[in-house]
């Protein structure tokens, strides 16, 4: 897979993107991440990307012509157009369900703004979706575009050891993950659950979904609305209920 981030401060983001599982699978060639500098695309001598808003207000907007240049310099580059995503605010938030979708794909470019964003008609002409990371705002797109790589390159095959290391992790069954847990058995009198310690497989499963479970349901039980639960589960939910009444 091939992404590629449209940015301002391409060195930002290759300092992250360099580091540990991520820097470790692009030096292995499982995942190819490139930044671009909006910047060299500019015909501004000073190569100014700004300009201020028609209409008045305050901040600077990015302009049109350097990102579509920039970007129509990838796609010349590619031979094809890429799944062009710009980081907004206003985008829909990110979840694991898009994270998956998005991993299918072989080729994803990330637009990120900056200042009080981009000209409207760069979004018209050549994004495909709006993506956030939540709703709060930061000060560019970099942060977000960064969370997105990271967050598409794990599920890549061979960038992680094992696929269990994310099919068990929160979000991607639907669920938040377990309570997880390392030597030493005891710390600051507090006891890994003797479960875990026993060697029986069957009952550290079962011990984990009902954990699993049970984080969601204090935690985030807007998640059962979409997660796929047995009856077990459904049953273990209503006992958590129960309790929760009393």
């Amino acid at each position: 897979m091939r992404i590629d981030i449209l940015t301002l401060f391409p060195e930002m983001c290759q300092t992250v993107l360099s580091e540990s599982i991520i820097g470790r699978a692009r030096a292995a060639g499982k995942v190819e991440i490139n930044c671009r500098q909006i910047r060299d695309y500019s015909t501004d001598k000073h190569r100014r990307v700004d300009d201020t808003p028609y209409g008045g207000g305050k901040g600077m907007i990015m302009q049109v012509q350097p990102i579509y240049d920039c970007f129509m310099s990838l796609c010349e580059e590619i031979g094809k157009k890429p799944h062009l995503i710009y980081m907004s605010p206003q985008g829909k938030t990110l979840d694991q369900k898009r994270v998956r979708e998005l991993a299918e794909m072989e080729n994803i470019a990330i637009l990120c703004g900056h200042y009080e964003g981009v000209d409207e008609r760069v979004i018209e002409e050549i994004v495909d979706e709006e993506i956030s990371i939540g709703d709060y705002v930061l000060t560019g797109g970099e942060l977000g575009a960064l969370v997105l790589a990271d967050s598409v390159s794990r599920m890549l095959p061979g960038v992680l050891s094992e696929e269990i290391c994310f099919t068990e992790e929160s979000h991607f069954s639907g669920l938040l993950e377990y309570p997880q847990y390392t030597r030493p058995p005891v710390w600051k009198n507090r006891e890994v659950p003797e479960v875990l310690l026993s060697g029986h497989h069957g009952n550290i499963e079962r011990f984990r979904r009902e954990k699993s479970l049970q984080r969601t349901f204090e935690r985030r039980p807007d998640l059962f609305d979409d997660a796929q639960l047995s009856k077990k589960d459904v049953e273990y939910i209503e006992k958590l209920k129960r309790k929760e009444e009393k």
